[in-house]
């Protein structure tokens, strides 16, 4: 069983700069960090000209569906019938992008397939992680 989810949708860009209509995006879930996802932006979407990454929390996006969420550097909520808005807020500016809330849904199914909201915990590995960080810090 695969243990990454990497889903294409299609964004449409509301405000930042540069400006296009619409952009493809990646929505990435990996086991290995089963508390986050990750959108992806392609380098031409981005005011620096780089592929952009933000991760954020896995619950963030699922309440997101709902209602408006989230108070930091990404924001969710529900527009209409069928669009999720996601605001990204960086010391440069804001990105704001709609994507169809079913793409959002498909995508958290397969991430809730692979490992069920609630029982992320159990994909942890607290002894090898904190044995990597006392490594690190020798």
């Amino acid at each position: 069983m695969s243990i990454v989810i990497e889903q294409p949708v299609e964004a449409r860009l509301v405000a930042a700069a540069p400006r296009m209509p619409s952009i493809p995006a990646t929505l990435h879930y990996d086991r290995r960090d089963p508390f986050a996802v990750r959108m992806t932006f392609p380098a031409p979407a981005t005011l620096e000209g780089v592929e952009v990454c933000w991760t954020f929390a896995r619950e963030l996006l699922a309440a997101g569906l709902h209602r408006p969420e989230g108070h930091g550097d990404v924001r969710v909520r529900p527009y209409g019938f069928d669009r999720t808005v996601l605001e990204f807020h960086a010391p440069e500016g804001t990105a704001v992008v709609h994507i169809h809330s079913s793409e959002v849904r498909r995508f958290l199914h397969a991430t809730g397939e692979l490992v069920p909201a609630g029982l992320e915990h159990l994909q942890l590995d607290l002894d090898h992680d904190l044995a990597e960080l006392m490594r690190d810090a020798c």
